[in-house]
């Protein structure tokens, strides 16, 4: 039988071979030549997802295994091994819960390690400091937690971190990266990947790591996971109030208040325009509606992209696979709409963006990473709670930060989430050589014919200046296109 890699955590990329032998390959750039064509497809789905979604690669004629998928034996046709079968349990109390998932907690913890140094992750963050705790538990001995900082408004979480060290007695290491850290590291972090990939956090998931190597660190755990099994993002709070407006009857929607919000003036109005914001999205279906912020397609696919790329693309190509994802993400007829976001994140923020960036940061430092809050128990625990444990009114992760509240300091279980954010939409304004190098990439971009050059301008301008931290997230999408391509491809153009 098949071993189930539920959430892509080894990456498995396929080809078939002019005698039809099927090749296999962790990595995407092992199995394409020198002659291998790059897929404008992967490239346009990169710019819109800031990662190429699987089963596509960059390269034409490499495929990679999605999430709960594999390969038929001996040939190149892919077949779902799993799908997500929720069963929430009302019967048992909450003590009896809290119990079992503690246990399956510091077990997974326990069978994570690997007998060298203990160490992990440290964010101060719920999951992260859960980590940290645990592991101090099971070894009984010493555990250092690696943080990073940054000299930034708004995006430094140091005193979480040195919060939940001091809690549980953890060895706490910090370094704060700077703008001159990416400058160094951009490229090499570009170099080593097999496909272009956007999620900026890979750079302070990286000096993360790199801190933990030079410290003799062989082996990292890693925190991920907990908000998409217990309910932790606050998109699950955002569409179950879309639900209150779905739930509606029709006529009230389509008579009422649609033609007095946002078919008539009044929509302008400040009092009235949340109201007009809240239902011109809550009338798009899932999960076209979570697209409704796209970076790409707010600022206009064909303002950004020329017309001779956008010839050889397919742009509702995007839409199409987020549609499959969700069909999967529910194949059972009563999975609640909660629970289908769940699986669905299991696909798209784990397997092709969460797990790909922890795992990409510590390659490129030289260590093995484990992502204890992801064992098959615990996914298996998750399906049977009720939703109310996850999300219980507006509370986010409701049973997760109850079980855990006495071990977890108050503070931290209540603080609002941030992660590993990287400001460098703040920096490219004040720090020239990372804006030369931004800016000098985009524009070599722009000269590849992918981009439009007035696009270019405007970007690196007015755009950038007047929002650095939204406009800035599509400076490092194409900067990054744009690394990848020197170190891979240098001569392609459209």
């Amino acid at each position: 039988m098949d071993k189930i890699d539920y959430f892509a955590m080894q990456p498995s990329c396929w080809m078939q071979g002019e005698d039809q032998h099927v090749l296999t390959h962790r990595r995407a750039d092992a199995l394409a030549g020198p002659q291998t064509e790059l897929n404008p497809q992967a490239i346009f789905d990169y710019l819109y997802f800031h990662f190429i979604p699987s089963p596509e690669t960059i390269f034409k004629g490499v495929s990679r295994v999605p999430a709960a998928h594999g390969l038929v034996a001996g040939t190149a046709e892919l077949k779902p091994l799993w799908a997500p079968r929720f069963a929430p349990q009302s019967g048992r109390s909450f003590e009896t819960l809290k119990q079992e998932f503690l246990r399956l907690l510091r077990d997974s913890v326990a069978s994570s390690m690997d007998g060298s140094l203990a160490a992990c992750f440290l964010s101060g963050g719920t999951d992260s400091s859960t980590v940290a705790g645990l592991m101090r538990q099971v070894s009984g001995g010493e555990v250092h937690g690696f943080s990073i900082g940054f000299e930034a408004e708004g995006y430094d979480e140091m005193a979480y971190a040195r919060l939940a060290a001091r809690h549980f007695g953890v060895r706490h290491h910090e370094y704060y990266v700077t703008p001159g850290d990416l400058v160094r590291s951009i490229p090499d972090m570009a170099a080593s990947l097999d496909q272009p990939f956007g999620n900026s956090s890979v750079l302070p998931a990286y000096y993360c790591a790199l801190q933990a190597k030079n410290a003799g660190v062989s082996h990292l755990l890693a925190g991920d996971g907990g908000d998409e099994l217990f309910g932790g993002n606050a998109r699950y709070a955002k569409q179950k109030v879309f639900g209150y407006y779905e739930r509606l009857p029709a006529p009230l929607r389509q008579h009422v208040l649609e033609p007095l919000l946002v078919d008539s003036p009044l929509g302008r109005l400040p009092l009235l325009r949340k109201g007009k914001s809240y239902i011109e999205q809550a009338r798009v279906p899932m999960p076209g509606r979570l697209q409704m912020y796209n970076l790409l397609l707010r600022l206009g696919v064909d303002r950004v992209l020329t017309p001779d790329f956008l010839a050889q693309i397919d742009t509702a190509a995007p839409l199409r696979h987020q549609e499959e994802v969700w069909a999967w993400a529910a194949s059972e007829q009563t999975c609640s709409d909660l629970n289908r976001s769940l699986a669905y994140d299991w696909r798209y923020t784990l397997g092709e963006s969460d797990l790909p960036k922890v795992r990409a940061a510590t390659e490129l430092a030289g260590l093995s990473v484990a992502f204890p809050m992801l064992s098959e128990d615990l996914l298996n625990f998750s399906l049977t709670l009720p939703d109310d444990y996850k999300l219980k009114g507006q509370k986010l992760r409701w049973f997760f930060k109850e079980a855990l509240r006495g071990f977890l300091p108050d503070e931290i279980i209540s603080k609002p989430k941030h992660g590993f954010g990287l400001p460098f939409g703040p920096w490219l304004l004040t720090h020239q050589p990372l804006h030369a190098l931004a800016s000098d990439s985009v524009k070599h971009l722009a000269s590849r014919g992918l981009i439009n050059s007035s696009f270019v301008q405007e970007l690196l301008g007015s755009r950038l200046s007047e929002h650095p931290g939204y406009y800035g997230e599509m400076v490092w999408i194409l900067m990054m296109l744009e690394q990848w391509l020197r170190a891979k491809s240098p001569d392609w153009r459209v």
